[in-house]
């Protein structure tokens, strides 16, 4: 059984509105196994399909740039809800809902928030859907389930990689939160937006678990980076060229302030901040991101030298303190 809806029949008739003659076809990386089989559905509509193979984090991540450099008339992106309100190109957005059942993993759920009863309940767009049952599950069980404004998002209760400003928004009103999803990537964003106990309840793993203590380690690295980069000499601020995380006006701002503190840093564009981009400049001693924060706080191991976030950074320059950090959170600017 298909674990998603790829809206094929959609797919067919977006593209003969647009009357595209060359589709591009972005996924993101857990469903990119599935790209051979949609170019196909493509190709029976008489269009040319090219599948993008690059990395695709979010909808923040549009393949802009390859779709204009390859003459595409159209984007089909998979996997996340619109974020950007104008696209260069024109671009069609599947949310590939979850066919999967969630309910089992809720109950498995149950036990781990017993000792709360106020619970915040958020998903990715996959699982929108289900929220109402997965209320009734909360409700019978005895919980106060309290769901977030949608905030910079599509939906109630939807939280993506980079922004948690509906879970925020309900921080005050609740003991715990629950999330419905695959992987520990979104509860940990949750985790580290709220400062609050995060469940989660994976309905394609079928099981139920905290990422608390994995938060909390989290927490300690950051504060670490964080004094690291503080003594730094060298420092380099990184400029993402992705179409919707480029902070190019923080980036200069930022190198301003160092400037005047006598702290020069190189200004470095790139499109992937990955460990072995960074390794090609070894006289610089920490980095500052502008671009996407989950790089930062997803990938700090792998990282040979601290990469810190803006927020971070205004730490490190002792603008804000590292307890309102925390309660700000790593997401917002």
């Amino acid at each position: 059984m298909e674990k998603f809806d790829f809206e094929e029949e959609r797919l067919r008739q977006e593209i003969g509105k647009f009357e595209a003659r060359r589709v591009l076809i972005q996924l993101p990386e857990g469903l990119k196994l599935h790209g051979p089989r949609l170019a196909r559905v493509v190709e029976e509509t008489g269009a040319i399909p090219i599948v993008s193979a690059d990395p695709c984090y979010g909808a923040c991540d549009l393949a802009t740039a390859e779709a204009e450099s390859l003459g595409v008339d159209l984007i089909v992106h998979y996997g996340h809800a619109k974020l950007s309100e104008y696209e260069c190109v024109p671009t069609v957005y599947v949310e590939a809902r979850a066919t999967v059942e969630v309910s089992d993993a809720v109950e498995m759920a149950l036990p781990l928030l017993k000792e709360w009863h106020k619970v915040g309940l958020a998903t990715t767009v996959q699982h929108i859907q289900t929220l109402d049952s997965i209320k009734e599950i909360l409700i019978h069980a005895g919980k106060t389930v309290i769901t977030g404004d949608a905030g910079h998002s599509s939906y109630l209760g939807q939280v993506i990689g980079c922004d948690y400003t509906n879970v925020k928004s309900i921080t005050g009103d609740v003991e715990a939160f629950l999330f419905v999803g695959g992987g520990r990537f979104h509860a940990l964003g949750i985790a580290l937006s709220t400062l609050k106990p995060t469940i989660v309840a994976d309905p394609y793993e079928n099981r139920a678990f905290s990422v608390d203590d994995e938060a909390k380690i989290i927490l300690k690295k950051r504060w670490a980076s964080i004094c690291e980069a503080k003594e730094a000499e060298r420092l380099a601020i990184l400029i993402g060229l992705k179409s919707g995380q480029q902070r190019l006006r923080d980036a200069l701002e930022l190198k301003g302030k160092l400037d005047k503190l006598g702290r020069r840093a190189t200004l470095l564009a790139i499109t992937e901040i990955t460990p072995m981009a960074l390794m090609q400049f070894p006289e610089i001693d920490a980095f500052i991101n502008t671009a996407c924060p989950r790089v930062s706080l997803d990938d700090t191991k792998n990282f040979p030298k601290p990469v810190i976030t803006l927020n971070e950074a205004r730490v490190m320059l002792d603008e804000i303190t590292w307890e309102e950090l925390c309660r700000r959170g790593w997401f917002e600017s």
